[in-house]
């Protein structure tokens, strides 16, 4: 790159920089296309619509309620992946959907039974829904050259064969089409269809298609249902909730471009200028592909900041060790970057992978957390590997090459005896987990519970309460929530406003009668209300067994998927394994630590857990990738154990950096942050302390082993 390119180069930088974050503050146009403020918000942030929803089938089984609920849960993710359904008393059904505003329009699609019937003019049904495998929405042109949209069916073996039987049969006929009753077109048969595709034509938007095929897909709910109730709700949490998180993110990006201005002088100004950009590019990105974004999701964007950090670590940490071989800056820049590449690519890519399995497989919270994981990663390879480089190559083009400028001279640190000190670590390892084991067995055994499951997992009572005055959501949590949580024990209470109204929906762990009489009198003496608009409900958890399952089984495809990449790309199953295991590891160090700690488990959890995972293996990936290289090097002569001793020894700045800049990140939210933000970011903290230790201790340890203990074949 010559001078005037550098130049250029920089100009681009500066006008990004500016135009995206115009753009994300400000947006464009009357609308203000591109801003923050425009992103969908999740229930918790913004409020959104509640509807509930009365079973018409007299008593209803356990059965045939989760049932419902599960398929009712899939239809409403169509609308939002942070949407939630649940069971309220006996024979209702609560649907709680963010960023909407207007409940019919969605009234009439979710509570549909969804039954689907081909009938020929004599009234006898050909196929019916469970003939069909697919169903997806096309668009085309009509005889006019105007666009329609259809449903494309796709039938079974069996609805082939009765279709093309009924068609064959009632050439030049009609068969009508009709969904729950009502007939949505007649075509007439003018050959007989044998390659198993029907199709439903209408007048239909792209979107009524759509969610005709979704509702098929997913096929017809077991009860019918009928609307008891629709409101539109308030957001869960104050202004205080968001600004309190901006700030924090603000606060912590600025430390973190600070210690990495300090601790690679130009390189650490070249990743700063990178990270606003990445930042900036993130967020229009959610607000484009219309992501919802709930508070834990908005907690793990900053986390995310943090971890992107971590490609820019790795490529200045070689840079560093070029430089200290006596080559030149130039050199040295053009190789950091060569070495970085493979550690990057596979500790990304191993991540992506696993986002991807959980936005295919998973449901509610995770597929929402597998959307900003994935736009997270994405985003982060290009800064780092793109924006990252045009920026200290521009640097170097303008002049600016005195080594001084890109590198401190320190004496070479020598190799640490880590695996001298692996079986204390393998020791420590399992006490730390066996005895968050037995805490659990513990609470168990004594009627509190394995963990401190909230809401979301466990149910609880629903109380809607109108007051006599419209209550703001601060003064909501500053002055109502601190009355409740004295009457039911219970730290953990979630509120709700209703437009338009002075109602406010209090929902708390299951109440016995007695405390439901107590905080009915609590409510009464201290807010003079009336009693009889106090009325509750038990309402049961909002993550479904069958989500727990659909959860799990995402996690456990996308572990084995994860373990066939690593397997593929460093050619030893051993290392796949224990990475695997040092994954496994960290969560249970995180779950034993919410089970002694008591800390609330519900929809945060899982995105703990989940950001968990992806900053384990991507931490594992990094020391891999170094003992990859090194075995390469590696002389007859060379001792494998010194090999994976200076392989740590070598990445172990990254290491300690990486977790550093990440735990800042997290402790800024936690300090600034609701009582929310902090039960989310205390066991991020100590997920990323465990990441660091495993990374450095258990992982390379673990490989060693199985190298020297389960395999015949010696390192070449």
């Amino acid at each position: 790159m010559n001078k005037k390119k550098g130049i250029l180069s920089l100009v681009v930088t500066a006008v990004l920089i500016v135009l995206l974050g115009f753009t994300t503050i400000q947006g464009f146009g009357p609308t203000q296309t591109g801003a923050a403020k425009n992103i969908t918000l999740g229930l918790d942030l913004a409020g959104g619509v509640s509807i509930t929803y009365q079973v018409k089938n007299d008593n209803p089984t356990s059965e045939e309620m989760s049932d419902t609920i599960y398929k009712l849960q899939k239809r409403v993710e169509q609308y939002s992946t942070e949407a939630s359904v649940y069971q309220e008393g006996d024979d209702r059904i609560s649907i709680e959907i963010p960023g909407v505003t207007d409940a019919n329009t969605i009234l009439d699609e979710l509570g549909k039974p969804g039954s689907l019937e081909f009938q020929t003019e004599d009234g006898e049904t050909v196929i019916t829904g469970t003939d069909v495998e697919t169903a997806t929405a096309r668009s085309g042109q009509d005889d006019m050259k105007n666009t329609e949209y259809t449903v494309e069916l796709t039938l079974t073996d069996e609805g082939t064969t009765k279709f093309a039987e009924a068609t064959t049969a009632n050439v030049g006929k009609s068969i009508s089409i009709i969904y729950d009753g009502e007939t949505i077109s007649a075509p007439t048969v003018n050959e007989a269809i044998t390659g198993g595709q029907a199709y439903i034509t209408g007048d239909f938007t792209y979107e009524e298609a759509e969610n005709l095929a979704s509702t098929i897909r997913i096929g017809g709910l077991k009860l019918e249902l009928e609307e008891l109730r629709s409101n539109v709700v308030g957001a869960q949490l104050g202004e205080q909730a968001i600004s309190t998180s901006v700030k924090a993110g603000a606060i912590g990006l600025a430390i973190v471009i600070i210690f990495m201005i300090a601790v690679y002088l130009l390189p650490g100004l070249a990743s700063g200028l990178a990270l606003i950009i990445y930042t900036e590019i993130v967020f229009i990105i959610l607000n484009a592909f219309n992501v919802t974004l709930t508070l834990p999701g908005l907690a793990g964007i900053i986390l995310s900041i943090g971890m992107a950090v971590d490609a820019n670590v790795i490529i200045f940490a070689r840079v560093r060790e070029e430089m200290s071989k006596g080559k030149s800056v130039r050199s040295s820049l053009k190789t950091g970057f060569q070495k970085a590449m493979s550690a990057i690519v596979d500790g990304n890519v191993t991540t992506l992978i696993a986002a991807v399995v959980l936005w295919f497989m998973g449901t509610g919270s995770v597929k929402g957390f597998a959307q900003t994981l994935g736009i997270g990663i994405v985003v982060s390879m290009f800064t780092a590997l793109v924006i990252t480089r045009m920026i200290i190559y521009a640097f170097y083009a303008v002049g600016l090459k005195k080594e001084s400028l890109y590198y401190k001279p320190r004496k070479e640190r020598a190799s640490i005896n880590f695996l001298g000190k692996k079986n204390i670590c393998f020791i420590l390892s399992a006490v730390v987990i066996l005895g968050g084991i037995a805490v659990m067995a513990i609470n168990a055994g004594s009627g509190k519970g394995a963990m401190a499951y909230s809401l979301e997992f466990e149910g609880g009572t629903s109380t809607n309460v109108t007051f006599n005055e419209d209550y703001t959501i601060d003064e909501i949590d500053s002055e109502i929530v601190p009355i409740v949580e004295e009457v039911t024990g219970d730290h953990n209470v979630q509120t709700q406003k209703v437009a338009d109204t002075n109602q406010v929906i209090i929902k708390t762990k299951t109440l016995d009668l007695d405390t439901r009489e107590a905080l009915n009198q609590a409510l009464v003496e201290n807010f003079d209300v009336d009693d009889s608009l106090i009325t509750a409900e038990n309402i049961s958890s909002t993550v479904s067994n069958e989500m727990r399952q659909d959860a799990i089984i995402a996690v456990i495809v996308a572990t084995i998927f994860m373990l066939i990449y690593i397997w593929f790309r460093f050619k030893d199953i051993r290392f796949a394994a224990s990475a695997v295991a040092a994954l496994l590891h960290d969560v249970l160090v995180v779950m034993a630590f919410y089970a002694v700690a008591r800390i609330s488990v519900g929809n945060t959890f899982i995105a703990c857990m989940l950001t968990i995972v992806g900053y384990s293996i991507n931490a594992t990936i990094v020391i891999f990738d170094r003992i990859r290289e090194e075995l390469r090097l590696k002389t007859k002569d060379t001792d494998l154990a010194e090999v994976v001793n200076k392989s740590i020894t070598q990445t172990l700045t990254r290491s300690i950096y990486t977790s550093l800049t990440t735990f800042v990140m997290v402790a800024v939210l936690f300090v600034l942050g609701v009582s929310s933000i902090k039960e989310f970011a205390l066991p991020l903290m100590v997920g990323i302390v465990c990441g660091a230790y495993s990374s450095v201790c258990i992982t390379g340890a673990l490989w060693y082993v199985m190298k020297t203990k389960l395999g015949k074949k010696k390192a070449n």
